[in-house]
């Protein structure tokens, strides 16, 4: 590969040895490399497998359940899960095969280079919401606890992971790892032993109609229910933040790689869907005790599952404790993929790197808006609205990959994400999602009449889905690749079809990184990095497009 020349970086390069240091540590922003992902498959599986253990689910399937009865809100959930495996599975591959995140597949998977500016806004959108929600779920705990009044828990649940997401990947598989054991032991005793001792319990979960008080499945209240379920199709984002850690995918570790693909990628969906089926049996068992509108928090369902089996000098000491370590776990990587997912919209559209801490404290003061604002209380509402535009993405990108990629093949089929590679837009994936989220949300809000609301889920996913190919058949998939070419004449993938480990050096941050974070630069006769890419402002280092 052609080494750098020692020639002087460009006028406007200054900010970049902040950039190198802080992307360095966890490769924020760019391909992870082979040298730095030394975690096993299980290891990694485990660390984004730790991210789900909000308590989130519990309180989705217990508002769901509540108002449309157990049959309903148990279809639902098994609607949506389908979807988030199916629609998350190409996604995690692609991940977990060529170590990138999400952001880095869409801009490749029918948005273009500026065009996934607009997902990853999206993304991080999902991120705050679910902070605000898990940051609300513990203030509910520590209030029980120890008297804190919400305004202040909620302070306290959103400074007390500032310390945790500084230091990146190293960290938080760290935390994830040993957290594990405790969050299952906490979450599935009680449950286990309530199923055991009080066969009854089983009996009156089946049997809720729900505050409406019909009973029988209806096809309106599943998708309604299906609807606030998928608005945590997003969640594979976050799944994608540790998979794209995966070692290389050998011959040797084929079946171990595979399992922890499936198992931490799309696979993340059955155990949530089994917790919003867990969170509606603790609601429906504390119902009469505590209210309707108190069953829906989990430290009430817990505090109510714990006294059943526990001195009650114990039980609201272990309930803070579940709900303590539920927040940290998920808050770590909320706030830690919002920052990635903000720096990365940041960067591209002013092409200045400001540090992924100034989006850490910008996701969090979001987040705190939205939990002094009391959005626990119009939960159902906020995910109901927010599930439109997180369906259309994911299925957009998903459908690129399985049918633009696989069977039509007008969409390249290893990912591309440099600056100069790609179009600033591809019309193929943008006018997809717009449409599907536009329209979908149209009918959210009875736009288009009360008849057709319950299905704005359904359209989200259909119109992504179709449009996604028709985009691509009507453009001959033209505006995918600004180039095929980037000039380096080193194979970007090795024989086993894994990304080349070859090292060579930017010269712009003078800095070593492997094949696929670099391109040629004719101007200086070098290669340049991808992040150093993204920040020339003058443009000198890109590449021209192909005649």
């Amino acid at each position: 590969m052609t080494q750098a020349d020692a020639k002087p970086a460009v006028a406007a390069e200054p900010e970049r040895g902040q950039a190198v240091s802080e992307t360095l540590e966890d490769y924020t922003l760019r391909f992870a490399p082979r040298s730095y992902r030394h975690w096993t498959p299980m290891v990694v599986a485990t660390t984004a497998l730790g991210g789900i253990a909000y308590m989130a689910d519990f309180s989705i399937g217990a508002g769901i359940g509540l108002t449309h009865g157990t049959g309903n809100a148990l279809a639902a959930i098994l609607v949506a899960a389908v979807v988030i495996f199916v629609t998350g599975f190409p996604l995690a591959y692609y991940g977990a095969r060529y170590n990138i995140d999400l952001d880095l597949i869409t801009r490749g998977s029918g948005f273009g280079y500026y065009g996934s500016v607009l997902t990853s806004v999206i993304f991080a959108s999902f991120t705050f919401i679910f902070f605000a929600l898990e940051g609300s779920i513990m203030a509910q705990g520590l209030k029980l606890g120890f008297g804190l009044p919400l305004w202040l828990g909620y302070l306290v649940s959103t400074f007390m992971v500032i310390p945790l997401v500084i230091y990146g990947m190293k960290a938080l598989s760290k935390l994830q790892v040993w957290t594990t054991p405790i969050w299952l032991l906490l979450m599935a005793g009680p449950l286990l032993y309530l199923v055991a001792t009080d066969p009854g319990t089983v009996q009156r979960f089946v049997s809720y109609a729900g505050s409406d008080g019909r009973s029988g499945v209806n096809t309106a209240s599943v998708l309604l229910g299906a609807g606030v379920c998928l608005s945590l199709i997003a969640q594979i984002g976050e799944q994608i933040d540790y998979l794209r850690f995966m070692p290389p995918k050998t011959e040797a570790n084929k079946r171990s790689w595979w399992t922890a693909v499936v198992m931490a990628g799309p696979g993340w969906v059955v155990l949530g869907a089994l917790k919003q089926a867990i969170g509606l049996f603790l609601a429906v068992y504390v119902l009469a005790e505590v209210g309707p509108a108190a069953a829906t928090e989990p430290i009430q369902q817990f505090t109510g599952a714990f006294a059943a089996m526990l001195p009650s000098w114990l039980v609201v000491p272990l309930a803070v404790i579940l709900v303590v370590i539920s927040q940290i776990k998920i808050n770590v990587t909320n706030a830690y993929s919002g920052s990635l997912a903000w720096t990365n919209s940041f960067t591209r559209v002013t092409k200045r790197y400001p540090g992924r801490m100034v989006f850490v404290l910008a996701n969090l003061a979001f987040a705190l808006v939205l939990m002094e604002a009391d959005m626990f209380s119009f939960l159902n509402a906020i995910l109901g609205f927010y599930s439109n535009c997180a369906i259309s993405w994911v299925v957009t990108v998903a459908t690129d990959i399985i049918v633009n990629k696989y069977l039509l093949k007008l969409s390249p089929h290893a990912p591309e994400f440099r600056r100069g590679m790609l179009y600033a837009v591809n019309p193929v994936g943008v006018v997809a999602f717009t449409a599907a989220s536009g329209l979908s949300i149209a009918m959210y809000f009875h736009v288009l009449g009360d008849f057709l609301q319950p299905y704005s889920p359904v359209a989200a996913a259909l119109i992504a889905f179709v449009l996604t190919p028709l985009m691509a058949l009507a453009t001959k998939g033209r505006y995918y690749l600004r180039r095929t070419d980037d000039g380096i004449d080193e194979p970007l993938l090795d024989a086993d079809g894994n990304p080349s480990a070859t090292l060579a050096t930017c010269h712009v941050c003078r800095q070593d990184f492997e094949r696929p974070d670099l391109a040629a630069c004719h101007t200086h006769d070098a290669v340049v990095c991808s992040l150093c890419l993204s920040t020339d402002r003058a443009g000198d280092h890109v590449l021209p497009a192909t005649p």
